[in-house]
């Protein structure tokens, strides 16, 4: 056995992978005071975005808008490097309003890595993981199985040992890594970098469960090679909406996105090259994103459609690369270069890099607490695509979530939990690790029951409290906030109370016709931003709505606040049926909430369970009495 080295240094926490859910992880623990080791594989791909250079968009927009209201870097990496703008949705209600961003992929890696370089309690070391250090002692874990383990550190494949109180890990998919394009296959985390292979082997000895999914990538080609005056126009918003709280206007220049489509010709040769692909001869195993199907996917389970839209969306300023949106294929890249050519507008076009498919492990997030701390090993923390999520905005809440909880722990204080009614980010853990997933998580605007009070625009009311209780948000980004939701109330209160005729100027305001600026109040929106007025108008014009809303909320807090022990024993239970007392003691939820909404487990399962706790509670009491007569 190789002579391991242990390095000098001792961290508070250390963050395996420098991908979005590291980045966070690593600024969020930094930032609250604790010494941070960041190792990541190679430097200059910190913050790579290894599919979509884009930020945001449906449900995704608000994450970032509440990654920011708590302290997070993503909104305000996005508006210093966002190359066009655009509010998605503005022809429905405000609850499904989403901003989302084309960024210039380099420059935010840059910003990126520039910013975790010059944070001063964080340490950046370029090293691949492959092991983890953990100890077990004699007492039981808290989930009632097993002696309780607790991790110490990692092991890098240079035989170094670097130790710490805390690890993240955020491994991406470069657990076990296998790229497909058409009948070739070899290990890679992205195409073109080393996947970490002995990690998940390390994980699956320690004793998680680990499966396989698939996701993957479409080609980029070369802008010149584009014929644009067959294309159409997808221009950005004319008054950008910013990401961060912090950040006053957007002022740099918008390009252009353009949009074409596939045809007959297109779907004809992907059809007769089928028996090439990966995906359809039975080469890839893991399971990949139903909502975000391969171009041969689309082709043959919507037969019926003659074509599927392509968005060509360029990579940055400083690159001639495009990404084209929509075709995402593992297909050989001799069919991938001859389909591409039948698309109007890309008959010429030059393929820079080939798309292709990606299998990797990941650890079935039901295996995680609500503060993504493993149930199995104390003091380790999952965050990220390795907890079965796709998409940048996912995995960077749970990196910040990680980061906060994991510097909580050391502190030995309450935890960090967002509710389903605080955010996005409640709805996306809970999901997690109280259903778990079979394919790669994605955030949708109808997985939020109340979507209404989870809008865009009030992340900062809602969430910025706790980003500042954490010192991750400075006092004017706090102060500025108050101020804003003061004025807001301040002028509701007003239109509430100033009459016009036989009605208020509220009850005018209600009136689907009726705008801000139509009311017959000459100082309408003196002293207000847009931003301001557009909450004033959201506040009223759907109070109705607002107020069931939070009658709901109401009403499910009472179960939530009802807990149950984490060491409570299902299967002594009389009356719950096989099915759910296998998924209980699986998840081992923490409330009655959290139990309901568990998969397989029925109403009349909750009533068993809450009957048998309050026998329980009365059995206890009556002890007591007898006890102290």
């Amino acid at each position: 056995m190789a002579h391991i080295v242990t390095f000098h240094k001792e961290y508070d926490i250390i963050v395996v992978g420098a991908g979005h859910a590291g980045c966070e992880a690593a600024l969020a623990a930094s930032r609250m005071g604790c010494s941070v080791l960041l190792l990541t594989m190679n430097l200059d791909t910190i913050a790579q975005m290894s599919c979509n250079p884009a930020i945001g968009g449906l449900s995704k927009g608000h994450i970032v808008r509440e990654i920011d209201a708590l302290g997070g870097q993503m909104g305000r990496a996005t508006d210093v490097t966002g190359i066009q703008f655009r509010m998605l949705n503005t022809k429905k209600g405000p609850a499904v309003w989403s901003p989302r961003a084309q960024v210039d992929k380099k420059a935010y890696q840059c910003h990126m890595k520039w910013v975790l370089e010059k944070e001063p309690n964080l340490d950046i070391t370029q090293e691949l993981v492959e092991g983890l250090e953990v100890e077990e002692e004699g007492c039981q874990s808290s989930g009632g199985e097993g002696s309780l383990k607790r991790v110490t550190g990692v092991i890098t494949r240079a035989n170094m040992r670097y130790r710490a109180k805390v690890v993240i890990l955020t491994a991406g998919t470069f657990l076990n890594g296998l790229i497909h394009i058409g009948e070739v296959s070899y290990p890679a985390g992205r195409q073109g970098e080393f996947p970490a292979e002995r990690l998940s082997e390390n994980l699956r000895q320690i004793g998680f469960e680990i499966k396989r999914l698939k996701t993957g990538t479409p080609p980029r080609i070369n802008r010149n090679s584009i014929d644009f005056s067959q294309l159409a126009v997808q221009i950005g918003d004319e008054k950008p909406q910013v990401f961060s709280f912090s950040t006053q206007s957007i002022t740099q220049e918008q390009v252009p996105c353009y949009v074409t489509y596939t045809n007959a010709k297109t779907h004809e040769v992907i059809l007769k090259n089928l028996d090439r692909s990966p995906l359809y001869a039975g080469r890839i195993k893991g399971i990949g994103p139903r909502y975000c199907p391969s171009i041969e996917d689309k082709v043959v389970r919507f037969a019926q459609r003659s074509r599927h839209q392509v968005f060509l969306e360029p990579e940055g300023m400083s690159t001639e690369e495009v990404y084209l949106n929509g075709v995402s294929t593992s297909l050989p890249q001799d069919v991938q270069i001859e389909f591409i050519r039948t698309i109007k507008g890309l008959e010429k076009s030059e393929i820079m890099r080939f798309g292709y498919a990606i299998e990797y492990d990941f650890v079935p997030p039901t295996q995680l607490k609500p503060t993504q701390e493993t149930k199995l090993v104390e003091n380790l923390f999952f965050a990220g695509q390795i907890n079965g999520t796709s998409g940048y905005e996912e995995a960077a809440c749970q990196g910040l979530m990680a980061g906060i909880n994991g510097v909580l722990k050391l502190r030995g204080e309450e935890p960090f939990v967002l509710g389903r009614s605080e955010a996005y980010i409640g709805v996306l853990i809970d999901d997690l690790v109280t259903k778990g997933t079979n394919e790669p998580y994605r955030m949708f605007l109808s997985r939020a029951e109340y979507r209404l009070l989870l809008r865009y625009d009030n992340a900062d009311l809602r969430l910025m409290k706790y980003g500042r209780r954490f010192g991750l948000v400075s006092e004017q980004d706090y102060k500025r906030c108050e101020e804003k939701w003061r004025g807001i109330n301040e002028d509701i209160f007003r239109l509430r109370n100033e009459k016009a005729g036989n009605t208020t100027l509220a009850k005018l305001l209600q009136r689907p016709e009726m705008s801000y600026y139509d009311l017959p109040c000459p100082d309408n929106g003196n002293n207000l931003t847009t931003e301001m007025v557009q909450a004033i108008e959201i506040e009223i014009k759907y109070e109705g709505y607002i107020k069931r809303e939070l009658n709901r909320v109401e009403k499910c807090k009472k179960l939530e606040a009802r807990p149950l022990p984490l060491d409570l024993d299902y299967s002594q239970i009389k009356g719950l049926r096989t099915e759910a007392k296998e998924k209980l003691q699986n998840v081992r939820p923490d409330s009655i909430a959290r139990a309901h909404r568990i998969p397989g487990v029925s109403p009349c399962d909750i009533s068993t369970i809450m009957i048998y706790m309050e026998h329980k509670r009365r059995v206890k009491c009556s002890t007591w009495n007898t006890a102290e007569e």
